[in-house]
């Protein structure tokens, strides 16, 4: 499987840039796949500095309904005009971060105008169940959790009579991709997920739900953990560790207290990654 990051917080690469957003290219069983696509269209000018041809794309997966995972989607939609886009069917609700309490004046949720969005509509599979797209590769749909779950933060959305709810959440998924060894056999099955918002455990013990009996073997993700308390981020960062990965990587909103954390922990097994960097797995 190939890995190539085209939009993310921060990139040691000077020909490539970097935004609040990600945005992943992912080669893998034959098909060539989009997560999610940045907070613009700062992933095409990546894309083209790593080689990257989108307009080869078969499918896009849209990990949530969040400004910073979906904003280049309708300029995606101007070089690829053959890719479906599998994002979940409660992406589209207005939702607010706080900021001293208060909702942000601006939702953090998706910004296509209502030209772009019609523009997108025929492209888009609405997703609620796992949706497969080959035998190895799975899209979650949602992510049961449990009372026990913290999520690392709480996002809001407006009721009619303007009271903030919270928002459960419930349009996040992840993508998972099963990989093979040259005899065909398993080695185990590698998660993507954009900001864990449910939080990042759920989403492993989910993919273990999805693939019976085998092992998650690595993670790419964002894992919200910026905003969290020493006390639980410590918490969920050990339980990463504890499932044995092969390899993580802590991308976009993980924070950077925990990647280092995180870093301590697995040693090398953590990688570092940022904007125009390249994985084989």
């Amino acid at each position: 499987m190939k890995v190539q990051i085209l939009s993310e917080n921060r990139t040691s690469r000077p020909e490539c840039l970097a935004e609040h957003g990600l945005s992943v290219y992912v080669e893998a069983g034959g098909r060539k796949l989009l997560f999610d696509a940045g907070a613009s269209d700062l992933y095409r000018h990546n894309a083209g500095k790593m080689g990257v041809d989108l307009g080869r794309i078969d499918a896009v997966v849209i990990s949530h309904g969040h400004y910073d995972h979906t904003g280049g989607v309708p300029s995606f939609c101007e070089v690829n005009r053959n890719a479906r886009i599998y994002i979940h069917e409660k992406s589209f609700a207005a939702t607010y971060g706080l900021e001293d309490g208060k909702p942000e004046e601006e939702p953090c949720s998706i910004r296509w105008t209502s030209e772009q969005r019609a523009r997108i509509d025929g492209r888009l599979i609405l997703t609620g169940e796992p949706v497969w797209l080959t035998e190895d590769i799975a899209v979650s749909g949602t992510i049961p959790v449990t009372e026990d779950d913290a999520a690392p933060e709480v996002f809001y959305q407006k009721a009619e009579d303007g009271t903030l709810i919270p928002d459960p959440m419930e349009h996040e998924q992840f993508l998972a991709v099963r990989l093979r060894d040259e005899a065909g056999e398993s080695r185990g099955v590698f998660l993507f997920s954009g900001c864990s918002h449910k939080g990042v455990i759920p989403c492993i013990r989910y993919a273990k739900t999805l693939f019976p009996g085998e092992r998650i073997s690595g993670l790419l993700a964002g894992m919200h953990l910026y905003n969290a308390s020493a006390e639980l981020r410590s918490s969920i960062l050990e339980q990463v560790a504890f499932e044995g990965l092969d390899y993580v990587l802590p991308v976009h909103c993980t924070g950077i207290y925990a990647i280092c954390e995180l870093r301590q922990l697995l040693g090398e097994r953590c990688i570092l990654a940022g904007a125009g960097d390249t994985y084989s797995f």
